[in-house]
């Protein structure tokens, strides 16, 4: 290719549009196993970098009221029972609440949109436990990080597909169908997706 040849090439993909709010499916290819399957929800994304949470792995060590007596916080005795969730890789010490827009903490909570927020701060879990707090909910341990331009680049790589957020599929769709729910919202088939990955 001659110098003249080569400026005509573009040198970057354009980059996406703001995923804020989006939800991330991972393709059958996706090479880092921890994500194999996932489905993350977007709370943050712009020139800086990402942050999301996985919706879709549950934790099998530990629920939300085993997790709770840990941290020795108090709970009604009927609290009910529910997962809690690999959020992403990393601060896996650190808790992540994503929600409905019904709770806001006094501390600081993240509105991503008008249908979900985020909470990382020890009081709602307070909330919670005491049978108050938002009325959808779903605690994660970690989340999914990536630094400036390290998302677009494995968009550009096909290792994700993006679809838009459905509060039905994070909160209520039991977890080992929200994978295959998120490519329906694309119109995509499951099976036909994992035929053809890895193939050019």
């Amino acid at each position: 290719m001659s110098p003249a040849q080569r400026k005509k090439t573009p040198m970057t993909e354009p980059m996406p549009s703001n995923l804020t709010g989006q939800l991330l499916i991972a393709m059958p290819g996706m090479g880092d196993p921890r994500f194999m399957h996932s489905v993350v929800y977007m709370c943050a994304h712009s020139e800086d970098g990402a942050m999301g949470l996985i919706i879709n792995k549950a934790v099998a060590e530990v629920g939300l009221r085993e997790l709770l007596s840990q941290l020795e916080i108090d709970m009604v005795p009927d609290l009910p029972a529910a997962p809690v969730f690999f959020g992403g890789p990393v601060e896996q010490g650190r808790g992540f609440v994503l929600h409905s827009p019904d709770y806001e903490s006094p501390v600081a909570t993240l509105k991503v949109d008008d249908a979900m927020s985020m909470t990382a701060t020890m009081d709602i879990l307070e909330e919670i436990g005491a049978g108050r707090g938002p009325s959808r909910r779903l605690m994660a341990l970690g989340y999914a990080g990536w630094g400036p331009g390290q998302l677009e680049g494995e968009l550009a790589q096909n290792g994700w597909l993006t679809c838009a957020s459905d509060p039905e599929l994070i909160f209520d769709r039991p977890n080992p169908e929200k994978w295959e729910a998120a490519l329906h919202i694309l119109g995509v088939d499951a099976l036909a997706l994992s035929a053809t990955a890895g193939h050019a």
